[in-house]
This record gives C-alpha cells, sequence and structure tokens, in this order.
C-alpha cells in the first residue's frame, strides 16, 4: 500500500510524511495546510522522466521533496533547508538577460 494516492483533485499524501519531514505531529498537518502554513508545488516529469512527479512541501525554512510514480510509489525523498516560493505568476519577462 503506498502513502500517496491520486485523484481527481490531486494528489493526496499521508500526513504521517509531511510530519515526520517538519518535526509536526501528523494531526497538525491537515490544519497548516489549510492556514497556508505549509505550502506546495506539483511538477510533472518530461521525457526520461516522464511518468514521475515531483512533489514538494514548505515549511519553517525547511522543503520536503517527493519524486512519485504512476503507483504513488516514493522513487526518493529529500528535506532541505528552501523557502517558500512566492505565490502567483512568474514574471517570465523580467526574467529575460539584459543587453
Amino acid at each position: 500500500m503506498s502513502n500517496i494516492s491520486f485523484t481527481t483533485n490531486g494528489f493526496v499524501v499521508d500526513a504521517e510524511i509531511v510530519g515526520a519531514a517538519f518535526e509536526l505531529p501528523p494531526a497538525d498537518v491537515p490544519a497548516k495546510l489549510r492556514a497556508r502554513e505549509i505550502t506546495s508545488r506539483c511538477e510533472t516529469g518530461v521525457d526520461a522522466d516522464a511518468g514521475r512527479w515531483r512533489l514538494t512541501f514548505y515549511f519553517g525554512g525547511r522543503a520536503l521533496r517527493l519524486v512519485v510514480d504512476e503507483n504513488g510509489a516514493i522513487v526518493s525523498r529529500a528535506t532541505f533547508p528552501a523557502h517558500a516560493p512566492s505565490p502567483g505568476p512568474l514574471d517570465v519577462a523580467g526574467l529575460s538577460a539584459k543587453s
């Protein structure tokens, strides 16, 4: 059995996985997600990574990154210092090189 499942609304990750990464009781995880204290990002694999997804959770200056396959199995797991990305669309025009 996997601790990650797919639904029509996205992925469902067991609160024990997220809580353990951030040293939080699993019971606290849903409320922190609703309050946007824990944020997340999902990226779909392409080319050699097709059929995999990278799920990254951010909380308290740290990140949990899970790579999962099409069965919801965790292929890799890492935690590291990181700040959540800013919400909203990315200003690609502002990233262009200036001459």
